[in-house]
Formats: structure tokens, sequence, C-alpha cells
């Protein structure tokens, strides 16, 4: 059977990025007020690192829209005569489709928020930067993961579930849109055989069906 391979590529956030995600953030939680600012987190929040996902097959808009007025100065051209030649096209940006924040306290890794993009959605893709943030919760010597979830979010506390998180208390009236509480949900200790052993099962089987992502995690 011929090797699946992924359009993704997951990489450290930068500031560059911000219109995107805000826009990503916006999309998912529509009703949260005030939006995250990335600026700050990113540039004075020690605690904090944020992972992106991009799409290879995809193109930023202003990338899409940069092409389309290059190839109309073409045509332009032409139909006036003219010999001057355009201008070279921009290279295509990359069209993100997920992220995620990580605050790392102590021997701690808590999640503080994940979102893909509506369109992205059921591909792997928020399975993917759960993925990355243990894997890199494991490298650092994190003990556990710790993250919020809505009770009324099912789906994602089955993916939680899936790689070990269980419900340990509740926040109440956490969401401040809605009043809705918050289960707090953790991990078993990452660093044990046990533990590492399931999410090394839990990691080849996601690359089986959705392929290996490419990863840039340095500064």
């Amino acid at each position: 059977m011929a090797a699946v391979v992924s359009p993704y590529r997951v990489r450290l956030m930068t500031l560059d990025d911000i219109p995107q995600v805000s826009a990503i953030e916006r999309e998912s939680f529509p009703t949260m007020w005030p939006q995250t600012a990335y600026t700050r987190e990113l540039q004075q929040n020690a605690l904090a690192h944020y992972l992106v996902v991009s799409d290879a097959r995809l193109l930023t808009p202003g990338a899409d829209r940069q092409s389309g007025q290059n190839g109309l100065l073409v045509r332009l051209r032409r139909a006036l005569g003219g010999t001057e030649p355009a201008p070279a096209p921009e290279p295509a940006g990359e069209q993100l489709v997920g992220f995620i924040g990580l605050w790392f306290l102590l021997d701690e890794c808590h999640i503080v928020t994940v979102a893909v993009r509506t369109a992205s959605r059921r591909q792997g893709i928020g399975e993917l930067l759960l993925l990355t943030a243990i894997a890199l919760a494991q490298q650092r010597g994190e003990r556990v993961l710790t993250l919020e979830c809505r009770v009324s979010n099912t789906g994602a506390q089955a993916l939680y579930e899936k790689y070990g998180f269980r419900s340990v208390g509740v926040r109440k009236r956490y969401y401040t849109d809605n009043n809705e509480d918050a289960l707090i949900m953790t991990t078993p200790e990452i660093q044990t055989p046990a533990y590492q052993a399931q999410f090394e099962r839990l990691r080849t089987a996601h690359r089986e069906r959705w392929g290996a992502a490419e990863s840039a995690l340095t500064r």
C-alpha cells in the first residue's frame, strides 16, 4: 500500500501569522471576547509557546490576489502593445489551517487554546496539534498536560480521552459568553514507559491514516 503523503507542516507561530490565527480564532470562537492578544503572548509571555499548521495545498487569499493581479497586468500590457515585463509574482503564502497555544508551567504543560479552520476539520489536524503538543511536552520533561474543555464539547472530550486525559474537576461558569462550565482535564504521567508506548501507537496510527506532517519546531 502506498504511503500517505501529508500536506501539513507544523512550526512555531510568528508575528506574521497573527492575522490568520486571529481569523481562525474568530471563526472557531465567534462569541469569545476579548480576542487573544497574540502579540503580547509571543513577545512578553515567557511561558507561552504557540504552534501553527499550514496546508501546502492551499494559498493565502493575498497570494491568490497577487497572482491574479500579475496575470491581469500581463494581459493589459499585451493588449496595449507594451513590452515591459510584468513584475514577478510573489511566492505563494502559507495558508494556516490550525493552531495550538501552550503554557509551560514548572512540570506541567497547559493547553490554553486549540482551533482548526472550519473548512479543514475532520482531516486529522486537531489530533496532529495535540500529538505535537504532547511530544513537545515529553521532550521538555513535563510531567502532565492539562486543559479546560466546555462540558458540551463532547467531540473534543473524546479526542482528549483518547490520549489519556481524564476529567478531574469542574470550573463553574468558566466561559464568559454563556457562563458554561468547563471540565478540568489532565493526563497521567506522560514520561512513564506505559504512556509513551501508548502515545507511540497512537502517533503511528495517525501517520498511517493522514501521513507524517513536516515539523519545523525550531526558533
